[in-house]
Protein backbone atom coordinates (compact mmCIF):
# COMPACT_ATOMS: atom_id res chain seq x y z
CA UNK A 1 0.00 0.00 0.00
CA UNK A 2 3.06 2.34 0.50
CA UNK A 3 4.11 1.77 -2.71
CA UNK A 4 0.56 2.64 -3.95
CA UNK A 5 0.54 5.70 -2.06
CA UNK A 6 3.75 6.98 -2.92
CA UNK A 7 2.71 6.42 -6.60
CA UNK A 8 -0.38 8.56 -6.50
CA UNK A 9 1.33 11.50 -4.56
CA UNK A 10 3.92 11.25 -7.12
CA UNK A 11 1.50 11.93 -10.23
CA UNK A 12 -0.67 14.47 -7.86
CA UNK A 13 2.78 16.19 -7.73
CA UNK A 14 2.93 16.01 -11.30
CA UNK A 15 -0.29 17.36 -11.71
CA UNK A 16 0.17 20.39 -9.57
CA UNK A 17 3.48 20.99 -11.55
CA UNK A 18 1.97 21.37 -14.93
CA UNK A 19 -1.33 23.18 -13.65
CA UNK A 20 -0.03 26.64 -13.85
CA UNK A 21 1.26 25.95 -17.47
CA UNK A 22 -2.03 24.49 -18.60
CA UNK A 23 -4.09 27.00 -17.19
CA UNK A 24 -2.72 29.24 -19.77
CA UNK A 25 -3.30 27.53 -22.86
CA UNK A 26 -6.17 25.15 -24.36
CA UNK A 27 -9.70 26.79 -23.64
CA UNK A 28 -9.15 29.67 -21.12
CA UNK A 29 -6.95 31.18 -23.98
CA UNK A 30 -10.57 31.67 -26.41
CA UNK A 31 -11.88 33.18 -22.63
CA UNK A 32 -8.67 35.67 -22.25
CA UNK A 33 -9.74 36.81 -25.59
CA UNK A 34 -13.13 38.13 -24.21
CA UNK A 35 -15.12 34.82 -26.19
CA UNK A 36 -16.33 32.30 -23.29
CA UNK A 37 -15.41 28.67 -24.28
CA UNK A 38 -18.38 26.59 -26.21
CA UNK A 39 -16.55 23.23 -26.73
CA UNK A 40 -15.94 20.84 -24.27
CA UNK A 41 -13.04 18.42 -24.37
CA UNK A 42 -13.95 15.08 -22.43
CA UNK A 43 -13.10 11.58 -22.94
CA UNK A 44 -15.52 8.63 -23.19
CA UNK A 45 -16.29 5.37 -22.51
CA UNK A 46 -16.50 2.88 -25.09
CA UNK A 47 -19.95 0.84 -25.48
CA UNK A 48 -21.50 3.20 -22.83
CA UNK A 49 -23.18 6.76 -23.14
CA UNK A 50 -22.28 9.44 -20.39
CA UNK A 51 -24.42 11.88 -18.83
CA UNK A 52 -22.93 14.45 -20.54
CA UNK A 53 -23.02 13.15 -23.85
CA UNK A 54 -26.94 12.29 -22.84
CA UNK A 55 -27.38 16.22 -22.53
CA UNK A 56 -25.82 17.12 -25.55
CA UNK A 57 -27.92 14.87 -27.55
CA UNK A 58 -31.35 16.35 -25.44
CA UNK A 59 -30.22 20.04 -26.70
CA UNK A 60 -29.66 20.62 -22.86
CA UNK A 61 -26.23 21.86 -23.40
CA UNK A 62 -27.56 24.89 -25.94
CA UNK A 63 -24.72 26.28 -27.90
CA UNK A 64 -22.15 24.30 -25.72
CA UNK A 65 -20.57 21.49 -27.99
CA UNK A 66 -18.47 18.29 -26.16
CA UNK A 67 -15.33 16.94 -28.03
CA UNK A 68 -14.53 13.48 -27.59
CA UNK A 69 -10.76 12.76 -27.52
CA UNK A 70 -10.32 9.12 -26.83
CA UNK A 71 -11.78 6.78 -24.03
CA UNK A 72 -10.75 6.26 -20.55
CA UNK A 73 -11.66 3.37 -17.93
CA UNK A 74 -9.75 5.27 -15.15
CA UNK A 75 -11.65 8.41 -12.88
CA UNK A 76 -8.33 9.53 -11.10
CA UNK A 77 -7.02 9.75 -14.75
CA UNK A 78 -10.10 11.53 -15.94
CA UNK A 79 -9.53 14.52 -12.91
CA UNK A 80 -5.92 14.60 -13.57
CA UNK A 81 -6.29 15.11 -17.19
CA UNK A 82 -9.24 17.71 -16.46
CA UNK A 83 -7.11 19.35 -13.71
CA UNK A 84 -3.91 19.48 -16.33
CA UNK A 85 -5.78 20.84 -18.69
CA UNK A 86 -6.01 17.98 -21.55
CA UNK A 87 -9.44 18.08 -20.89
CA UNK A 88 -12.11 20.21 -19.84
CA UNK A 89 -14.22 18.53 -17.72
CA UNK A 90 -13.77 15.17 -15.71
CA UNK A 91 -15.32 12.67 -13.97
CA UNK A 92 -14.58 10.10 -11.02
CA UNK A 93 -15.26 8.75 -7.77
CA UNK A 94 -15.77 11.01 -5.07
CA UNK A 95 -13.02 9.83 -2.86
CA UNK A 96 -10.45 9.83 -5.27
CA UNK A 97 -11.53 13.73 -6.03
CA UNK A 98 -11.18 13.95 -2.35
CA UNK A 99 -7.00 13.22 -2.67
CA UNK A 100 -6.65 15.41 -5.41
CA UNK A 101 -8.14 18.63 -3.81
CA UNK A 102 -6.36 17.29 -0.33
CA UNK A 103 -3.50 17.82 -2.43
CA UNK A 104 -4.65 21.61 -3.59
CA UNK A 105 -5.75 21.10 -6.73
CA UNK A 106 -7.98 23.85 -7.99
CA UNK A 107 -10.69 22.05 -8.81
CA UNK A 108 -14.41 21.98 -7.80
CA UNK A 109 -17.26 19.52 -7.79
CA UNK A 110 -20.23 20.57 -9.44
CA UNK A 111 -22.41 17.61 -10.21
CA UNK A 112 -23.01 13.90 -9.45
CA UNK A 113 -23.03 11.64 -12.27
CA UNK A 114 -23.19 8.09 -11.21
CA UNK A 115 -23.74 6.04 -7.79
CA UNK A 116 -24.65 3.15 -6.57
CA UNK A 117 -28.56 1.77 -6.02
CA UNK A 118 -30.49 -1.38 -6.16
CA UNK A 119 -29.99 -1.36 -10.22
CA UNK A 120 -26.84 0.12 -10.66
CA UNK A 121 -24.47 -0.84 -8.09
CA UNK A 122 -20.75 -2.68 -8.63
CA UNK A 123 -20.61 -6.08 -7.62
CA UNK A 124 -17.89 -7.79 -6.37
CA UNK A 125 -17.97 -11.80 -7.92
CA UNK A 126 -16.00 -14.78 -7.77
CA UNK A 127 -16.68 -18.40 -9.72
CA UNK A 128 -19.72 -20.32 -8.28
CA UNK A 129 -17.43 -22.83 -7.38
CA UNK A 130 -15.11 -20.39 -6.17
CA UNK A 131 -13.76 -21.48 -2.16
CA UNK A 132 -14.35 -17.70 -1.51
CA UNK A 133 -17.45 -17.05 0.84
CA UNK A 134 -15.70 -14.74 3.40
CA UNK A 135 -14.15 -11.29 3.33
CA UNK A 136 -11.57 -13.41 5.54
CA UNK A 137 -10.86 -15.94 2.66
CA UNK A 138 -10.05 -12.72 -0.08
CA UNK A 139 -6.25 -13.28 2.02
CA UNK A 140 -3.91 -13.77 -0.59
CA UNK A 141 -6.24 -13.29 -2.97
CA UNK A 142 -6.09 -11.11 -6.05
CA UNK A 143 -9.24 -8.80 -7.02
CA UNK A 144 -9.50 -7.28 -10.30
CA UNK A 145 -10.67 -3.82 -10.05
CA UNK A 146 -10.70 -1.00 -13.20
CA UNK A 147 -7.70 1.55 -11.20
CA UNK A 148 -6.82 1.96 -7.84
CA UNK A 149 -6.94 4.55 -5.55
CA UNK A 150 -10.44 4.96 -6.68
CA UNK A 151 -14.19 3.83 -5.91
CA UNK A 152 -13.24 -0.27 -6.07
CA UNK A 153 -10.25 0.47 -4.12
CA UNK A 154 -12.24 1.93 -1.37
CA UNK A 155 -15.12 -0.05 -1.04
CA UNK A 156 -13.10 -3.40 -0.87
CA UNK A 157 -11.08 -2.12 1.86
CA UNK A 158 -14.20 -0.51 3.64
CA UNK A 159 -15.59 -4.51 3.39
CA UNK A 160 -12.79 -5.91 4.26
CA UNK A 161 -12.17 -3.44 7.74
CA UNK A 162 -16.09 -3.82 8.39
CA UNK A 163 -15.39 -7.59 8.60
CA UNK A 164 -12.57 -7.72 11.32
CA UNK A 165 -9.56 -7.78 8.89
CA UNK A 166 -6.02 -5.99 10.88
CA UNK A 167 -4.36 -3.34 8.69
CA UNK A 168 -1.77 -6.13 7.90
CA UNK A 169 -4.09 -8.57 6.51
CA UNK A 170 -5.98 -6.49 4.41
CA UNK A 171 -2.18 -6.05 2.80
CA UNK A 172 -2.17 -9.07 1.75
CA UNK A 173 -5.61 -8.87 -0.35
CA UNK A 174 -3.86 -8.21 -3.53
CA UNK A 175 -5.97 -5.39 -6.22
CA UNK A 176 -4.80 -6.34 -9.85
CA UNK A 177 -5.84 -3.22 -12.52
CA UNK A 178 -8.05 -5.21 -15.49
CA UNK A 179 -10.02 -3.13 -18.13
CA UNK A 180 -13.72 -3.36 -17.40
CA UNK A 181 -13.64 -5.59 -20.56
CA UNK A 182 -11.76 -8.14 -19.67
CA UNK A 183 -12.13 -8.60 -15.95
CA UNK A 184 -15.49 -11.45 -16.69
CA UNK A 185 -12.66 -13.22 -19.09
CA UNK A 186 -10.01 -12.90 -16.99
CA UNK A 187 -11.94 -14.38 -13.70
CA UNK A 188 -13.21 -17.54 -15.46
CA UNK A 189 -9.85 -18.06 -16.32
CA UNK A 190 -8.71 -17.72 -13.07
CA UNK A 191 -5.84 -14.94 -13.95
CA UNK A 192 -7.66 -13.04 -10.82
CA UNK A 193 -10.02 -14.74 -7.93
CA UNK A 194 -12.07 -12.04 -7.73
CA UNK A 195 -13.63 -9.55 -9.96
CA UNK A 196 -15.56 -6.11 -9.69
CA UNK A 197 -18.23 -6.06 -12.21
CA UNK A 198 -21.15 -3.60 -12.78
CA UNK A 199 -23.62 -1.84 -15.37
CA UNK A 200 -24.49 -4.02 -18.32
CA UNK A 201 -20.66 -5.87 -18.06
CA UNK A 202 -21.98 -7.24 -15.12
CA UNK A 203 -25.43 -8.28 -16.24
CA UNK A 204 -24.15 -9.94 -19.48
CA UNK A 205 -21.67 -11.53 -17.05
CA UNK A 206 -24.70 -13.20 -14.68
CA UNK A 207 -26.70 -13.78 -18.17
CA UNK A 208 -23.80 -16.68 -18.89
CA UNK A 209 -23.95 -17.96 -15.43
CA UNK A 210 -21.09 -19.53 -13.73
CA UNK A 211 -20.90 -16.79 -11.54
CA UNK A 212 -21.57 -15.35 -7.56
CA UNK A 213 -21.88 -12.26 -5.86
CA UNK A 214 -19.34 -12.33 -2.55
CA UNK A 215 -20.79 -8.48 -1.85
CA UNK A 216 -21.81 -5.54 -3.45
CA UNK A 217 -21.15 -1.63 -2.18
CA UNK A 218 -25.29 -1.06 -2.44
CA UNK A 219 -25.44 -3.66 -0.05
CA UNK A 220 -22.26 -2.53 1.78
CA UNK A 221 -22.97 1.48 1.61
CA UNK A 222 -26.77 1.64 0.83
CA UNK A 223 -27.54 3.48 -1.71
CA UNK A 224 -25.10 6.69 -2.60
CA UNK A 225 -23.83 8.89 -5.34
CA UNK A 226 -20.51 7.68 -5.73
CA UNK A 227 -19.11 10.64 -8.16
CA UNK A 228 -19.02 13.96 -9.93
CA UNK A 229 -17.56 15.80 -12.65
CA UNK A 230 -15.42 18.32 -11.58
CA UNK A 231 -14.25 21.75 -13.67
CA UNK A 232 -10.91 23.83 -13.19
CA UNK A 233 -11.45 26.79 -10.86
CA UNK A 234 -9.91 28.91 -13.49
CA UNK A 235 -12.14 27.30 -16.13
CA UNK A 236 -14.66 28.57 -14.09
CA UNK A 237 -14.17 31.76 -13.44
CA UNK A 238 -13.18 32.68 -17.09
CA UNK A 239 -16.19 30.69 -18.62
CA UNK A 240 -18.98 31.06 -15.75
CA UNK A 241 -21.81 30.45 -18.25
CA UNK A 242 -20.60 27.97 -19.83
CA UNK A 243 -19.68 26.08 -16.28
CA UNK A 244 -23.36 26.92 -15.74
CA UNK A 245 -24.80 25.57 -18.99
CA UNK A 246 -22.78 21.82 -18.78
CA UNK A 247 -23.56 21.98 -15.19
CA UNK A 248 -27.28 22.51 -15.17
CA UNK A 249 -27.44 20.51 -18.50
CA UNK A 250 -26.11 17.45 -16.68
CA UNK A 251 -28.58 17.18 -13.84
CA UNK A 252 -31.43 17.61 -16.34
CA UNK A 253 -29.90 14.79 -18.74
CA UNK A 254 -29.41 12.62 -15.45
CA UNK A 255 -33.04 13.27 -14.18
CA UNK A 256 -34.53 13.11 -17.84
CA UNK A 257 -32.95 9.24 -17.83
CA UNK A 258 -34.60 8.73 -14.30
CA UNK A 259 -38.31 9.83 -15.46
CA UNK A 260 -38.47 8.31 -19.07
CA UNK A 261 -39.40 4.73 -19.85
CA UNK A 262 -36.19 2.63 -19.71
CA UNK A 263 -37.32 1.74 -23.17
CA UNK A 264 -36.80 5.05 -24.20
CA UNK A 265 -33.33 5.66 -22.82
CA UNK A 266 -32.31 3.17 -24.30
CA UNK A 267 -33.79 4.22 -27.45
CA UNK A 268 -31.93 7.04 -27.26
CA UNK A 269 -28.50 5.74 -26.20
CA UNK A 270 -28.16 3.03 -29.11
CA UNK A 271 -28.95 6.22 -31.09
CA UNK A 272 -26.20 8.08 -29.83
CA UNK A 273 -24.19 5.34 -30.03
CA UNK A 274 -24.88 5.13 -33.71
CA UNK A 275 -24.35 8.81 -34.57
CA UNK A 276 -21.02 8.90 -33.19
CA UNK A 277 -19.57 6.12 -34.93
CA UNK A 278 -17.11 4.94 -33.37
CA UNK A 279 -17.34 1.25 -34.19
CA UNK A 280 -18.72 0.48 -30.74
CA UNK A 281 -20.41 -3.02 -29.76
CA UNK A 282 -24.43 -1.28 -28.48
CA UNK A 283 -25.43 -4.52 -27.70
CA UNK A 284 -24.90 -4.35 -24.31
CA UNK A 285 -26.95 -0.73 -24.68
CA UNK A 286 -30.30 -3.36 -23.74
CA UNK A 287 -28.83 -4.04 -19.85
CA UNK A 288 -28.78 -0.57 -18.89
CA UNK A 289 -30.92 0.40 -16.14
CA UNK A 290 -30.21 3.41 -14.72
CA UNK A 291 -26.80 5.92 -13.66
CA UNK A 292 -27.34 5.53 -9.98
CA UNK A 293 -27.49 8.83 -9.11
CA UNK A 294 -28.77 9.10 -5.75
CA UNK A 295 -29.87 13.15 -5.58
CA UNK A 296 -32.45 15.19 -8.04
CA UNK A 297 -30.65 16.42 -10.58
CA UNK A 298 -26.79 15.53 -9.90
CA UNK A 299 -27.06 17.90 -6.62
CA UNK A 300 -24.28 17.53 -4.78
CA UNK A 301 -24.73 16.92 -0.75
CA UNK A 302 -21.63 16.90 2.00
CA UNK A 303 -22.27 13.59 2.60
CA UNK A 304 -21.08 12.96 -0.62
CA UNK A 305 -17.60 13.82 0.26
CA UNK A 306 -17.91 13.48 4.44
CA UNK A 307 -17.77 9.64 3.84
CA UNK A 308 -14.66 9.69 2.37
CA UNK A 309 -13.27 12.52 4.21
CA UNK A 310 -13.86 10.46 7.25
CA UNK A 311 -12.78 7.12 5.25
CA UNK A 312 -9.34 8.88 4.04
CA UNK A 313 -8.60 10.24 7.63
CA UNK A 314 -8.69 6.73 9.32
CA UNK A 315 -6.57 5.23 6.96
CA UNK A 316 -3.57 8.44 7.83
CA UNK A 317 -4.05 9.09 3.80
CA UNK A 318 -5.36 12.66 5.19
CA UNK A 319 -4.42 14.89 7.52
CA UNK A 320 -7.51 15.57 10.07
CA UNK A 321 -9.26 18.41 9.09
CA UNK A 322 -7.17 18.85 5.96
CA UNK A 323 -10.65 19.09 4.46
CA UNK A 324 -14.19 19.74 4.62
CA UNK A 325 -17.34 19.18 2.08
CA UNK A 326 -17.43 22.61 1.38
CA UNK A 327 -14.07 22.59 0.13
CA UNK A 328 -14.88 20.47 -2.65
CA UNK A 329 -17.79 21.07 -4.12
CA UNK A 330 -20.36 23.74 -5.05
CA UNK A 331 -24.00 23.80 -6.61
CA UNK A 332 -24.17 27.30 -7.70
CA UNK A 333 -23.67 26.59 -11.08
CA UNK A 334 -26.41 23.84 -11.33
CA UNK A 335 -29.38 25.92 -12.05
CA UNK A 336 -32.07 23.42 -11.11
CA UNK A 337 -30.10 22.42 -7.70
CA UNK A 338 -33.50 23.41 -5.89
Amino acid sequence: MATRRSALAAALAGVLAVTTLSACGGSGSAAAAGDQVKELRYQGSVGAVTPAELAESLGYLGDVKLKWIGNTISGPQDIQAATTGDIDFGGAFNGAIVKLKASRAPITAVVGYYGSDKDSYIGYYVPSNSPIKTARDLIGKKIGVNTLGAHSEAVIKTYLTRNGLTPDEIKQVELVVVPPVNTEQSLRQGQIDAGALSGVLRDKALERGGIRPLFTDFELLGAFTGGSYVLRNDFIEKNPDTARTFTTGVGKAIEWSRTQPRETVIAKFSEIVKNRARNEDSSTLKFWKSYGVTSTNGVIADTDFSVWIDWLNGTGELKKDDLEPADIYSNAYNEVAS
